[in-house]
């Protein structure tokens, strides 16, 4: 059930009402029927996999009773070893195996060793990467004495398969939605509205802003030998507003349907193209997976302490890692890879958190963040093609200046001339949105004209465009 389809146009509001209908009856009921929702929301995708989501809630629900139980270390670490153990083999069964056993037939390939091995004709289940992280921060966090394990199997079971962010996050922790399930939730219709105005803000970025673009990426970067230097730089730019408006308008998505329910989420975004650096830029992009790695890897690995080599094989190892996680492909890898390597000079110079304090927007500062955003758009080059060769000739092809024709915008000039409209639309609400979060203003400020334009955009787009998947549900 995508956000941007009509079942669940329907299926929001029918919840919406049957909750706060049960609201003075009873709180357990309330997440009760939250808990349904959710499970029958997730198997709208595919209902043979609601059994392994099941199966991994009950895993880390009954970890946490035996390790708070444990009578001794020793017995406590076992607990916690065979939940991580079987999260991780499931998350590499279904999304690495083919992977790992592919690339190793190709290596041994290569050095005169003809090897085939069985691979698996399974689907990627959705969400998977999302809801193991759930629990594995819940095990953890359990395992380091920092949280009480939750002993109501429902309360738990919710905290992990809440369906606004099931199956695209944000990657939430235990200490922050646990608390908001268990207390007693009051109808704010305050909170509500700002819920709605976030869901139309988070579905004009989706559909208005990301499958425009998308309708430019996919034919360039599925080709791009075809195109000239132009038309790839164009190109290149447009995936960043695709992914941008996707992912954030996803995330959007997610927390104002669940201010409906008087639930908080993490913030998954803020402003990542206005990042001066490339530190900066992991501050504000996917919030919510960069501090769990940071969180669960980074600081148990030493973090920052240590030696520089030891910093330096600590930033390498997170940031492969997130590559990683985003797919398994060498495209990924490669992609945190680069990062990784935009990073490090910071660190060794020592400038990496140099933009927390540096508050000021002059033209130095607009230099930085143009720099960083054609860095970061490169980048993401190596995320959207298929294999490193294809992004490498993309690259490649971006640096040929033989050819600088933008041919291809001009046979679809209605299409661009769209495209461009949405992209300035979306540029210009992204600063009023800045500016009111620079004046200390968390909320999303749309007035009800913005939001009666929102609105138009939005069924034009739907009379003309068929629904188009998330770009994230595929990690």
């Amino acid at each position: 059930m995508l956000f941007n389809s009509i079942s669940f146009l329907l299926f929001l509001p029918i919840v919406f009402a049957i909750y706060w209908m049960v609201n003075k009856r009873s709180l357990e009921l309330q997440n009760i029927l939250l808990l349904v929702a959710s499970y029958f929301f997730y198997a709208c995708w595919d209902w043979r996999f609601l059994f392994l989501l099941i199966f991994s809630t009950a895993l880390d629900y009954f970890t946490g009773l035996k390790m708070h139980d444990a009578k001794n270390q020793k017995l406590k670490t076992f607990w916690f070893w065979l939940s991580i153990g079987i999260n991780l083999g499931f998350l590499g069964i279904f999304k690495y195996y083919n992977f790992f056993a592919e690339s190793l037939a190709e290596a041994l390939s290569k050095i005169g060793f003809h090897a085939s091995f069985w691979t698996l004709e399974v689907i990627l289940p959705v969400g998977i990467s999302f809801y193991t992280f759930h629990g594995l921060s819940y095990v953890i966090d359990i395992y380091k004495n920092r949280i009480e394990p939750e002993r109501n199997v429902v309360t738990y079971s919710l905290f992990v398969s809440y369906f606004p962010l099931l199956v695209a996050g944000p990657i939430e922790r235990a200490t922050h939605l646990l608390p908001q399930i268990k207390k007693q939730r009051i109808f704010n219709y305050h909170l509500a509205v700002q819920g709605v105005k976030q869901i139309i803000w988070g579905l004009f970025k989706k559909v208005v802003v990301a499958d425009n673009c998308a309708f430019f990426v996919n034919q360039i970067f599925e080709n791009s030998s075809s195109h000239s230097a132009t038309e790839l730089w164009i190109g290149m730019f447009l995936f960043s507003f695709q992914i941008y408006g996707d992912f954030s308008g996803y995330s959007d998505i997610a927390l104002g349907t669940s201010k409906l329910f008087g639930i908080d989420l993490l913030r998954n975004f803020s402003f990542p193209y206005f990042s001066r650096d490339i530190a900066d830029f992991w501050r504000r992009w996917h919030i919510s997976l960069s501090s769990w790695f940071r969180d669960y890897v980074y600081i148990p690995l030493g973090g920052s302490k240590g030696s520089k080599a030891m910093q330096l094989r600590n930033v390498m190892a997170i940031f492969l890692l997130s590559g990683f996680w985003h797919g398994a492909n060498w495209t990924f890898i490669f992609w945190g890879l680069l990062h990784a390597l935009l990073f490090i000079p910071l660190l060794i110079s020592n400038k990496n958190r140099a933009s927390i304090s540096d508050t000021k927007y002059n033209f130095k500062a607009y230099s930085k963040i143009a720099l960083t955003f054609v860095l970061v758009s490169m980048a993401w080059i190596f995320f959207r093609a298929n294999t490193i060769s294809e992004a490498f000739q993309y690259v490649g092809g971006m640096f040929d200046f033989h050819s600088l024709s933008a041919n291809y915008f001009y046979k679809n000039s209605k299409y661009a001339l769209l495209t461009l409209i949405c992209i300035v639309a979306i540029l210009f609400l992204i600063f009023i949105e800045w500016r009111n979060v620079t004046k200390g203003n968390q909320e999303v400020k749309l007035s009800k004209w913005t939001v009666f334009v929102l609105l138009f955009m939005l069924f034009c787009m739907g009379t003309y465009r068929n629904q188009m998947s998330f770009i994230y549900f595929q990690f």
